[in-house]
C-alpha cells in the first residue's frame, strides 16, 4: 500500500510504501499526486519513504514505476529515498546515474535528514 504524506513544503511530494506495493497504488495515489505537483510547480520533488512493514511490489507496480519515471524524466528535480531494504537501496545506487536529477537514498532513522534536503 502507498499513503500520501502530507504537510510536505512546495514542490514535494511524498510517499510511504508498507505491506505489498501494487498497481493500482500507483494508478489512484503516486501519479495522480505527482501529476497535481507537476501542473503547480512544473517540476517535482519526490519523497519515497518505504516502511519496515514493507513487502514488495506487484510487477505491476514496478511496470508502472518504471513507465513514470521513464516518461517524466525531465519532470524531476531530486529525488530522495528512505528506507532500510538492502535490496533497494542497491537498486537505487545500481539506477540513480540514469536520472537526470539527484538522487539520494536515507536509511528510515534520518528521516528528518532526508526532508530537509528534499527541500532544500
Amino acid at each position: 500500500m502507498i499513503e500520501l504524506l502530507r504537510d510536505l513544503p512546495g514542490e514535494v511530494v511524498g510517499f510511504t510504501a508498507s505491506g505489498q506495493v501494487t498497481a493500482h497504488d500507483y494508478e489512484s495515489v503516486v501519479i495522480p499526486a505527482i501529476e497535481a505537483k507537476l501542473k503547480e510547480h512544473g517540476k517535482v520533488r519526490i519523497l519515497y519513504q518505504i516502511g519496515s512493514t514493507f513487502s514488495g511490489f506487484s510487477a505491476g507496480a514496478v511496470w508502472d514505476d518504471a513507465k513514470l519515471g521513464i516518461t517524466r524524466l525531465k519532470a524531476w528535480e531530486k529525488i530522495a529515498v528512505v528506507t532500510d531494504v538492502d535490496w533497494i537501496t542497491g537498486a537505487v545506487g545500481l539506477l540513480g546515474f540514469a536520472m537526470t536529477c539527484p538522487v539520494k537514498v536515507f536509511p528510515n532513522g534520518r528521516y528528518t535528514e532526508a526532508l530537509e534536503w528534499i527541500a532544500a
